[in-house]
């Protein structure tokens, strides 16, 4: 329903943001930039990102582009999915908070029914 919608509006327009060659720059924009974000990640964040990202100075530049050739939703996803999937990773390679396997109570710890 949507989608006739705005198709009714605009029936000659076309997202040129969404073509391939379009997506390919954005995605190649996106992989620089994390890219650079994992190659400084030992320099301390002073930029914010959308959805509360942190980056260092050095990937501004990178940064502009990634934001210059992708639509701002997609940006806002692609943040949202690292940010994601920095969090599991950190919490797999956190052994330290592991506690092992857990114990389940034993049949004998169970009173019989009276």
């Amino acid at each position: 329903m949507a989608l006739e919608a705005y198709a009714s509006r605009n029936p000659d327009s076309v997202q040129v943001d969404v073509l391939l060659k379009a997506r390919e720059a954005c995605y190649k924009a996106r992989d620089a930039f994390y890219a650079c974000l994992e190659n400084e990640s030992n320099k301390k964040p002073t930029e914010i990102a959308s959805v509360g990202l942190l980056y260092p100075a050095e990937c501004k530049g990178s940064r502009a582009e990634f934001v210059k050739l992708c639509r701002a939703s997609w940006v806002k996803h692609f943040d949202r999915q690292y940010c994601q999937n920095k969090r599991v990773q950190r919490l797999l390679d956190d052994k330290g908070s592991r506690r092992g396997p857990l114990s389940l109570p034993q049949p004998y710890t169970f009173k019989p029914p009276s």
